[in-house]
């Protein structure tokens, strides 16, 4: 008998950890504008889609290289059984310009995607940090920087290239790809991501690339970041370096903008977005606190959770409209 009272204590506590340290906030947590990922998840029942039409611009000779692409990036997040799990798709439609293999000297266009890929993260250390507003008897603490912030929460990410994509990108399998996404918030106002994934694994293109990522939040609608992404292959490297600018139009929708500056071998070019984030949020507590009279109670621990994290934009909007109250989840609980 004692057996089955432990799997019953141990079930509850892993559906208690599961509830009090959810996901989900109150504000849309989008990861654009930027190509990094936070670690946090959207929360269950949140049907969230993330879309930028971009222009690639590449200035090269190369006849392996695309020169010319203009297209829809396209990201569907949800989140099903636990709240620190997320399951994604990313899916790239474009408009390729590149070299034709029979005139090398003639350019055709080519339509098709250029990313298709299933994947899903899980969260499996957050940082927690002190809040110091309550601290009234020193200054000097109350504004001393907490070293907790040093150290980052974790999420491990595995997803699948499933290899439908035009022949330019084809590899000639369905591929792994792997990731371990970081991110410090090393302020209320200032984050890092750092994120690093092995991809292509197994085919004869594999790629190793890191991305970094700092947010800074302006004002309760408005902020901005910079980015640099580094894909190292075989034979040469990709890298870009950017910025942009995200905007809060209500708590389930967003707009974005963002310009980089591409290399790429002895070539370079320019990338340049323009997105909408929205999200479906269909969230529902797995429970509810009531008092003596059956009314539910409105400061719980996961009240006060959310009022203390935020999402991408409290990393990058921080809001402090006390009118609309709106808590978030710090980023990237953005991108990009």
């Amino acid at each position: 008998m004692k057996k089955p009272k432990i799997f019953i204590c141990i079930a509850i506590l892993f559906w208690t950890f599961e509830s009090v340290s959810g996901q989900y906030t109150d504000v849309i947590n989008s990861n654009k504008p930027g190509f990094s990922e936070s670690p946090y998840s959207v929360g269950t029942g949140v049907y969230q889609f993330e879309n930028s039409l971009f222009l690639r611009n590449l200035n090269t000779e190369n006849p392996f290289s695309v020169l010319k692409s203009l297209g829809l990036d396209m990201l569907f997040r949800t989140s099903f059984f636990l709240e620190r799990l997320e399951l994604n798709a990313q899916i790239s439609l474009q408009n390729d310009q590149i070299f034709s293999t029979i005139n090398p000297s003639e350019k055709i266009n080519s339509i098709g995607f250029g990313r298709f890929v299933i994947g899903a993260k899980y969260l499996i250390f957050e940082q927690k940090y002190e809040d110091k507003s309550k601290e009234v008897r020193s200054w000097v603490r109350r504004n001393a920087f907490d070293k907790k912030r040093l150290i980052p929460s974790v999420a491990v990410y595995v997803g699948m290239n499933t290899d439908f994509v035009s022949e330019n990108y084809k590899t000639g399998s369905i591929s792994p790809k792997f990731g371990i996404l970081l991110q410090n918030d090393l302020t209320n106002e200032f984050n890092l991501i750092t994120n690093i994934f092995y991809d292509k694994v197994g085919t004869d293109f594999p790629e190793f690339s890191y991305i970094i990522t700092a947010t800074q939040n302006f004002n309760g609608r408005w902020s901005g970041f910079i980015e640099n992404q580094t894909i190292f292959q075989q034979n040469f490297n990709h890298t870009n370096l950017g910025g942009g600018l995200a905007y809060l139009f209500t708590k389930n929708m967003q707009f974005n903008v963002s310009t980089r500056f591409l290399t790429e071998r002895s070539a370079n070019g320019f990338y340049g977005s323009l997105g909408v984030s929205y999200r479906i949020d269909k969230h529902k507590d797995s429970f509810i606190n009531v008092d003596d009279t059956g009314k539910e109670i409105s400061d719980t621990p996961i009240s006060r959770y959310n009022k203390k994290q935020g999402n991408f934009f409290s990393r990058i909007f921080g809001s402090k409209n006390k009118k609309k109250s709106t808590q978030k989840r710090s980023k990237k609980r953005r991108n990009n």
